[in-house]
């Protein structure tokens, strides 16, 4: 089993920044790959960032790109998604998900998954 638990989200001001963290633990969870998606009210889960296992590859959901950034340190166990020049539409709940697949962007592809951590983004 791989535990997830997602960390540092909160009410931002447009503009600001944020950085989530996700603590992994739990057999084979240093060998996965590992994302993060977010879903708002009234929307479809949605894909934003995703990472490989040794940290070499990162993509990004269009909306993302150029603002969030991800990374992986498995010294630490940990997955954070550094998130910059914050707008009203980001305001969602954010998951940590791992997954066996490569460059995986859709909610189906991914295994595991924690219980979210809110961000607010107020205008």
């Amino acid at each position: 089993q791989v535990q997830l638990v997602e960390s540092g989200g909160g009410l931002v001001q447009a503009g600001g920044s944020l950085r989530l963290s996700c603590a992994t633990s739990g057999r084979f969870s240093s060998v996965l790959n590992m994302g993060w998606f977010r879903l708002a009210p009234g929307k479809e889960r949605e894909f934003v960032a995703g990472v490989s296992r040794d940290g070499g590859d990162t993509h990004y959901g269009d909306l993302m790109k150029g603002r969030f950034i991800i990374s992986r340190d498995d010294a630490k166990n940990t997955v954070d998604l550094q998130m910059t020049n914050l707008k009203p539409e980001d305001t969602a709940i954010y998951y940590c998900a791992a997954t066996i697949y490569k460059q995986a962007v859709t909610p189906g592809e991914y295994t595991y998954w924690g219980q979210g951590t809110q961000v607010t983004v107020s205008s």
